[in-house]
């Protein structure tokens, strides 16, 4: 008895590679720890980039090979091809919203949403920004809720330009309550939302775990309140630069919706809501 090693049919074809080990295909993922056959080098993947591989031994020292052919795990023949990018879910927006499949903003719609200075609108825009694009919102700040009569006055809302509108410290009896409800009585009322949020200013509206603190300073009354929050964390507070710095320095710290407060999310989502409403 002996092995026929070219089977019962001389003219099979495949015969020459009979016995042989048979390469697989392996995505070249990073980390992936390989050995370069007939080579020696042993190292694991850090790079792949225009048709090659980079290894890196235990030592520290890389080489590159390119891809396909001639490679070993424990062993066994591999042939390493560039990975494929994994199919990913659905995205999020910094709001937390999801990422609509058209992603190109829109004509700007004649609704907007009015705040009250420059910090307002920087930190909207950084949250809500890419869903308001996707909406048409735009956003324009007062320099103060004593402009707004005048901004009603020349562009008055109606039906199908609705105006939101945002405030800082909206609060039983302020200032700002009694011009927020003086307006709303009046003429323009119907096509306006008027909320706001119970802090002094827009950068309380932060999280104080954003920026590393257990809380907010206290700033003394008849003090400028900015100016003190700075001190109190000890932050440079003699010129303007200094506060719009300061500014900068918060506001890098908000990624997501989860650095702001609640009393600040629901007012803005309550705004983009109003002024959408009908619009598709």
């Amino acid at each position: 008895m002996f092995e026929d090693r070219y089977g019962s049919d001389v003219l099979a074809s495949g015969w020459r590679d009979k016995g042989k080990k048979v390469s697989k295909p392996v995505p070249a993922e990073l980390d992936l720890v390989v050995e370069v056959a007939g080579d020696g080098w042993c190292g694991a993947i850090t790079r792949v980039e225009a048709g090659n591989v980079e290894l890196e031994d235990w030592k520290g020292r890389k080489r590159s090979f390119p891809l396909g052919g001639g490679f070993l795990i424990e062993g066994e023949p591999v042939i390493l091809e560039k990975a494929r990018a994994k199919p990913q879910g659905r995205t999020r927006t910094a709001s937390g919203s999801f990422v609509a499949a058209d992603d190109r903003a829109r004509v700007a719609l004649p609704s907007r949403i009015l705040v009250e200075g420059k910090h307002d609108a920087e930190l909207v825009e950084k949250v809500w920004g890419a869903d308001l694009r996707a909406e048409g919102v735009a956003v324009e700040f007062l320099a103060g809720l004593d402009l707004l009569d005048e901004l009603l006055r020349d562009e008055p809302p109606t039906a199908t330009r609705r105006y939101g509108v945002l405030v800082d410290h909206l609060v039983e009896g302020s200032k700002e309550q009694r011009i927020a409800r003086q307006i709303l009585r009046g003429p323009h009322g119907k096509h306006m939302k008027i909320v706001g949020h119970p802090f002094v200013d827009v950068w309380q509206c932060v999280k104080p775990a954003a920026l590393g603190i257990e809380k907010w300073p206290v700033v003394p009354r008849g003090q400028d309140w900015k100016t003190g929050i700075c001190r109190g964390l000890g932050w440079p507070a003699e010129t303007k630069e200094d506060l719009g710095l300061a500014w900068q320095r918060i506001l890098s710290r908000v990624t997501t919706f989860r650095d702001l407060e609640p009393a600040l999310l629901g007012r803005v989502e309550e705004l983009i809501d109003f002024v959408t409403v009908g619009e598709q």
